[in-house]
């Protein structure tokens, strides 16, 4: 699974690349086998003139791949290239993952029909699952309403049907080999949307931290001189009171409810609770958002957890300590994880 996020900023570079009239390719991570900096589904943009968007491998490889990716750029022709980073004397780099990688990368050609679906499904900020054959580039995608877009002649029934599939369960992109041929399915979501209830200073390192860590956040206060882009230039601003907003509007939202007003609080969780929330974190002591649930749930089945205090207990201060512990809670709960430390863990993504 991929987040739309990351492949729009990809597919952004591409056309700023085209803009200047030059060359580029998507590099693709399409398999891991042991450690790696990053999972399959990481995506990143290699232009002519050795411009480069996104990582693959956190700055170890990059280098490397450019040589590859200048190929493919000049060939017009797909290239897979494979690392085994357990191989120091080859490498002689200290690499810290140990894992073997294979990398997919595409020629982004501007007259290429396929870049241009691309750009109109992440601007749809719907669900879709991107198929790429390998090593061929032939390439198509197939939308969360079972339409297929591309190269569909190509497309066998089984890779569809997986594809489908994917939309629902698939947690990083995977590779199916069928009659001898090799397809990387690679479902791509929206991202998670954050509401912050509250736009105090201590909000401002919240939402910058949630926001690149890929959430998309909306600020939801009423006073305009805070709620605004000069202080929290990667948001939304809805401002607005939480009781005039119907529920609806703000469905499958997760919430950080941060007023540090009780009564501005308690409209906010009367909301989060009224809208099909995926997490609600409240910032304070237990006994106060005890008193809160209290005073708004009379007509409400409270039956999800709430998350108060929030954050991780990582003796959390000040308020960028604090808004580490709060978006470092929010990662654990998206990727359903404990929250622990990766102590003597032997592998880090499972």
């Amino acid at each position: 699974m991929s987040q739309l996020k990351e492949f729009g900023m990809i597919m952004d570079s591409i056309k700023s690349v085209w803009k200047n009239d030059k060359k580029a390719a998507m590099v693709m991570l399409i398999g891991v086998n042991g450690s790696a900096y990053r999972m399959p589904g990481t995506k990143m943009m290699m232009a002519e003139d050795a411009e480069m968007k996104g990582t693959i491998s956190g700055g170890c490889l990059e280098g490397d791949i450019y040589g590859y990716a200048e190929k493919a750029i000049q060939d017009g022709m797909p290239l897979i290239k494979n690392y085994d980073l357990s191989d120091n004397e080859i490498w002689s780099l200290g690499i810290g993952c140990k894992g073997s990688l294979e990398i997919l990368i595409l020629p982004a050609k501007k007259d290429d029909p396929f870049w241009g679906f691309a750009d109109k499904l992440i601007n749809e900020e719907e669900e879709f699952s991107m198929v790429l054959e390998v090593p061929t580039g032939i390439k198509s995608f197939v939308t969360k309403y079972g339409e297929i877009i591309g190269d569909t002649e190509y497309l066998p029934s089984i890779v569809y049907e997986s594809a489908l599939k994917s939309l629902k369960s698939q947690k990083r992109a995977e590779v199916l080999k069928w009659e001898g041929r090799r397809f990387v399915i690679d479902a791509i979501r929206p991202a998670q949307k954050l509401i912050v209830a509250g736009a105090g200073k201590d909000a401002i390192p919240v939402v910058e931290l949630a926001s690149k860590a890929g959430f998309t956040v909306t600020v939801l206060d009423p006073r305009s001189e805070f709620n605004n882009e000069r202080y929290f230039p990667t948001a939304k601003h809805l401002v607005e009171l939480p009781e005039n907003i119907i529920p609806e509007n703000v469905t499958d939202s997760w919430w950080v409810i941060m007023n540090h007003l009780q009564s501005r609080d308690e409209e906010a969780l009367h909301l989060a609770l009224q809208s099909n929330s995926k997490y609600i974190g409240v910032l304070g002591p237990v006994s106060r958002t005890q008193e809160m649930i209290a005073n708004v749930g009379e007509d409400l089945m409270i039956s999800k957890d709430i998350y108060s205090p929030i954050g991780l207990d990582i003796g959390a201060e000040t308020m960028e300590e604090v808004a580490i512990s709060i978006v470092s809670e929010l990662m654990a709960v998206r990727a359903n994880r404990d929250g622990k430390s990766l102590k003597g863990k032997m592998k880090i993504h499972v």
